[in-house]
């Protein structure tokens, strides 16, 4: 399939992303300690930021204003996300694309790229891997190609929830794929997915439409940014932005994600569960423009003042930066990571420590195993969590919101981490990391109020060493 999608719209579709209003923000005069401290104490009581206060935490650029945000950001990823972080794999199930954007390794034109899509056998070969390293939940991406529809998407799905190996299963897939259309969502969610994620790639216009040639499909910029109102609209209700950082000013893309955060909010009552801020990085067959990458200093302050203008959104960073970054950022915005992660197509079975980068959309930073990570996180005093609860029990979409409040991290996420990284412990660490982990649930329980819910737990963790039961969940 190539050449533009038909015009199928959500109700009312706009192109919202007002450039000059938002560059003019940009210009704008810059806001003093007291006008960033009424902004910060904002966000601290769990309320979502305008734009127009992000714009005024961007400006803020003096080293004494950005460590008071840096020490806001940290305070509420505390208060919202406790010490948790979320875990995941990424599988490719296809790179072949009918696009030819000029960043990606997939891109069309790329004819040192190895094309490959992953049949039924292949991919439960890849998620039995996953299992077998202890991965509960994958992310699947996907070209964007007639080969790639919806039905196939769906197939693939259910491929992966229908794949046991010992005791591991995978309880959540997301999706990282193209646009579709209304019928089209409707197909993959009923196959059980949680999360459907579109990255707008950048939302400045110019740059999109010299990026995405006009004879392809990526190329509907509108198309592309109702993406997720259609999703919305046929029932998907937890969906994903993202924008790669390094194709246009960094500090316009951060006003972009949050207008289109807010817009989400505004009109479906629901902002997104997750926000991506990839960095460019190399890739087969792609010459990269130096001028606009963004160094270490401003990726960090872009996910501080990220976690000050969305307080109850996700922020995922990659393995696409290196160990060092992560850990670094972990403190003031991050909420999920992968780990282990392979992108070659058939990676997690078929290629060595080396990357292969006619075979994978861009190169790694970070290609420690999830074992190493897990130990790395613990040590650091994290809870590394496979947690799929609220998916399962329907906590999605306005049900997450409505729960998202003082006493959520106590009553559910963090009796669910701790349970879900006991089976890990028991079923897949290596000594030296069950370890560690024992000696952080204690530490976790010690602080614990005394009551039902500590008892459950108690009662849970010990059904789970005893092999009695283990997917247990609130």
């Amino acid at each position: 399939m190539s050449g533009m999608p038909a015009m199928n719209l959500s109700e009312g579709a706009v192109d919202f992303i007002d450039e000059a209003y938002m560059f003019g923000l940009l210009a704008g005069k810059k806001p003093d300690a007291v006008r960033i401290r009424e902004i910060i104490s904002k966000s601290l009581a769990k309320t979502a930021l305008s734009v127009e206060e992000t714009a005024e935490l961007l400006l803020a650029d003096t080293p004494e204003l950005i460590e008071e945000i840096f020490a806001a950001a940290r305070e509420l990823k505390k208060n919202v996300y406790g010490n948790r972080i979320v875990l995941f794999a990424p599988l490719y199930i296809g790179n072949k694309c009918v696009n030819d954007c000029s960043y990606c390794a997939f891109k069309r034109s790329n004819t040192a790229a190895i094309r490959r899509t992953l049949n039924e056998k292949e991919i439960r070969e890849q998620v039995e891997c996953l299992e077998n390293k202890g991965h509960k939940r994958l992310i699947l991406v996907f070209g964007e190609h007639n080969a790639y529809d919806p039905e196939f998407i769906a197939k693939s799905v259910r491929t992966v929830y229908e794949t046991k190996a010992g005791h591991g299963e995978i309880r959540r897939v997301n999706i990282n794929a193209a646009p579709l259309d209304h019928e089209g969502y409707a197909i993959v969610k009923a196959s059980g997915i949680g999360t459907y994620q579109i990255f707008h790639e950048t939302y400045h216009h110019e740059t999109y439409a010299r990026l995405h040639p006009e004879n392809t499909r990526k190329s509907d910029y509108l198309y592309r940014l109702d993406g997720l109102s259609r999703a919305f609209e046929a029932g998907c209700d937890d969906v994903g932005l993202g924008v790669l950082f390094g194709l246009a000013d960094w500090k316009f893309e951060v006003l972009g994600l949050v207008t289109h955060a807010l817009y989400l909010q505004q009109r479906y009552n629901v902002g997104p569960h997750t926000i991506s801020f990839p960095r460019l990085k190399s890739a087969s067959g792609v010459d990269i423009d130096e001028s606009l990458l963004v160094n270490d200093e401003d990726f960090k302050r872009i996910i501080a003042i990220l976690r000050l203008a969305v307080p109850y959104t996700g922020l995922i960073l990659t393995a696409r930066e290196s160990g060092e970054i992560r850990r670094a950022c972990m403190s003031f915005g991050v909420s999920q990571i992968d780990a282990g992660s392979r992108i070659e197509l058939g990676g997690y079975t078929e290629a060595g420590d080396a990357q292969v980068m006619e075979r994978e959309q861009f190169k790694l930073g970070d290609v420690r195993s999830l074992d190493e990570v897990m130990g790395e996180l613990m040590n650091d005093g994290y809870v590394p969590s496979f947690c799929t609860s609220c998916y399962r029990i329907g906590r999605t979409g306005e049900h997450f919101m409505e729960f998202s409040i003082p006493g959520f991290i106590k009553e559910f996420c963090t009796p669910n981490a701790l349970m879900t990284l006991e089976e890990y412990l028991i079923d897949y660490a290596s000594p030296e990391t069950r370890m560690i982990g024992e000696k952080l649930i204690a530490e976790e329980l010690a602080g614990f109020p005394e009551g039902d819910i500590k008892q459950d737990v108690l009662l849970r963790l010990q059904e789970i060493r005893e092999g009695r039961n283990r997917d247990h969940y609130f």
